[in-house]
């Protein structure tokens, strides 16, 4: 898997408040998705074959925002995902929402990897390496 991943969207009215800029909480939809492209892009599956095939399931566990500019409604945005840093029970990434090479918010993110019951959990070396 490359360690860089990109996600195109564009701002609809629902994403906005009454002056047509995005709201704040959006954002993290946006790169929600774009994580979720992430893994059906480059692991070739989806959360539910995850959990059926393996028994992962991987959870945010912290999440830090800057918000630098704002987006507006109608605006093309790709949302570029990078892998920081990769163990079997954790992954580290940096989430960019850019709008015409302009990074507008930058996310960083630490998912967890656990199992069906919630406990912690382990990629296979398989997994792991294609991330």
């Amino acid at each position: 898997m490359s360690k860089f991943h990109t996600y195109k969207t564009k701002v609809y009215y629902e994403d906005t408040d009454a002056g047509g800029i995005v709201y704040y909480a959006r954002y993290l939809h946006f790169i929600e998705r774009a994580r979720t492209e992430m893994i059906y892009d480059h692991l070739g599956l989806n959360h539910s074959q995850l959990n059926r095939k393996f028994n992962v399931i991987f959870v945010v566990r912290e999440c830090n925002v800057k918000y630098l500019k704002s987006a507006k409604f109608e605006d093309n945005l790709e949302v570029h995902t990078h892998i920081l840093n990769k163990t079997p029970v954790r992954l580290n990434l940096k989430q960019e929402v850019v709008r015409d090479n302009e990074a507008l918010v930058i996310a960083e993110i630490e998912l967890a990897v656990i199992d069906s019951n919630g406990s912690i959990s382990r990629l296979s070396k398989k997994l792991l390496e294609k991330i």
